[in-house]
């Protein structure tokens, strides 16, 4: 059974490759789902998603994932600054320097109590459409209302737009703060200094999860990640048998986790060629919306309408969905998950291994959903657009993002566990 999964996921990743080649209409867009497709076979075979790194830590007492979160950003925004270093013109690039202001911690508080409900976050929730469809399905759901009643208010409402804080180059894009304004005299134009202040934040958060997971042990509370352990056995592949035919070196090529280091090298290397192509940032979350946009057209409501009421162009209703490149690339990770269950030989028994949707677990999905894609509203982002972007991009909301999603988290977890939602 599991020759046949890898050979029909082979099957359809080829599919999904000839496929886009001929119905998406740029070269651009192309690209977008073959980047969104590795993502989501990043993502699934190093059993990496930002919502771990709270409700790990919460539920379990590992804050391995996040921890490891840290030294991605740290290495992506070493990544990041070898772009903008040099560059004559930083606006040729779409940074994503958020406002900072009430709207990004309310939002990011939002966003961390969803997170925590639904167990997913805003890239997440596309892998996991594929590994638990019930409670991912039901997320999505609620993710896109919360992102199109948030339209609104993200245009409009000065605690969401206009930033407290702000630098010489922060005005240029939202009137964020942008780091490396802070260290002009470096000699290196600031990225230095903001590459050090990264790494002392990034330590910060390293060493108060050292204390807490310690903490954790010393009460006997620590229980550890199943699939964290199974990441960290020391498996090699033996030379001796080593064979296209022997089910251990299949296993070893297709199917063994790849640890959370090397699920970190390979997200930033994907940020650092995506960055580069489309001089902008990983994004995952308004597109939400607008497919909920898209489908109250189908019900007969105009494009006018909508884009009164969102503030976003009425062509935003009226294009095609494979005209925006952030839809084409949520729908890559979602298919780039499918190719890895497939050729892993895992799909059937992930399948079978899903949970049936109970009435309290939809009614927390649902809150979960709703909660995030409205927080990305007042955030300006979700886990990639108001986290890992900005962080990697040097902006200083991403770090308050941070703090307002893990008190978010808490407060998620608190409520699920109060009412035994597990």
């Amino acid at each position: 059974m599991k020759l046949k999964e890898r050979i029909f996921g082979f099957i359809l990743l080829f599919v999904f490759l000839i496929v886009g080649l001929q119905i998406l209409p740029s070269n651009m867009m192309y690209f977008r789902l073959i980047i969104g497709l590795t993502f989501g076979y990043v993502l699934s075979r190093s059993y990496t998603g930002f919502a771990g790194s709270v409700n790990r830590a919460y539920r379990t007492g590992s804050t391995k994932l996040m921890r490891t979160l840290m030294f991605m950003f740290v290495i992506t925004s070493i990544a990041t600054a070898a772009f903008l270093v040099f560059a004559e013109d930083i606006t040729s690039y779409g940074l994503w320097i958020n406002p900072i202001n009430l709207g990004l911690i309310v939002g990011g508080v939002l966003f961390g109590i969803g997170m925590a409900l639904s167990s997913c976050c805003a890239s997440g929730v596309m892998t996991d459409i594929v590994t638990d469809l019930p409670r991912a399905g039901v997320t999505l759901i609620f993710f896109g209302i919360g992102v199109f009643v948030g339209f609104p208010l993200q245009s409009t409402q000065s605690w969401v737009t206009t930033s407290l804080f702000t630098s010489e180059t922060g005005k240029k894009f939202s009137q964020g703060v942008f780091l490396p304004d802070w260290f002009k005299w470096d000699g290196l134009n600031g990225y230095l200094g903001a590459i050090v202040l990264t790494m002392i934040f990034a330590g910060i958060v390293v060493y108060l999860s050292y204390r807490y997971e310690q903490s954790r042990i010393n009460k006997g509370t620590y229980v550890g990640v199943p699939s964290e352990r199974v990441q960290d056995r020391k498996e090699t592949l033996d030379v001796k048998t080593f064979s296209l035919s022997n089910e251990s070196t299949i296993n070893h090529v297709l199917t063994k986790p790849w640890t959370l280091q090397q699920g970190a090298f390979m997200l930033t290397i994907l940020f650092v060629i995506l960055m580069a192509v489309t001089k902008s940032g990983w994004g995952a979350s308004t597109p939400y919306g607008i497919w909920v946009g898209k489908l109250l057209t189908v019900f007969g409501v105009s494009a006018d309408s909508l884009a009164s009421f969102t503030h976003q162009a009425p062509e935003t209703f009226t294009a095609s969905l494979l005209q925006n490149g952030v839809t084409v690339q949520n729908i890559g990770i979602m298919l780039g998950t499918l190719v890895f269950l497939l050729t892993s030989g895992q799909f059937k028994e992930t399948v079978k291994s899903i949970p049936k949707l109970t009435m309290n677990g939809l009614a927390f999905y649902s809150l979960g959903g709703l909660l995030m894609g409205f927080g990305t509203r007042l955030s300006n982002g979700c886990n990639v657009g108001a986290l890992y972007s900005p962080i990697a991009q040097f902006s200083l909301s991403g770090w308050i993002f941070l703090i307002a999603l893990v008190a978010g988290g808490i407060l998620g977890n608190k409520l699920a566990k109060a009412v035994n939602l597990d």
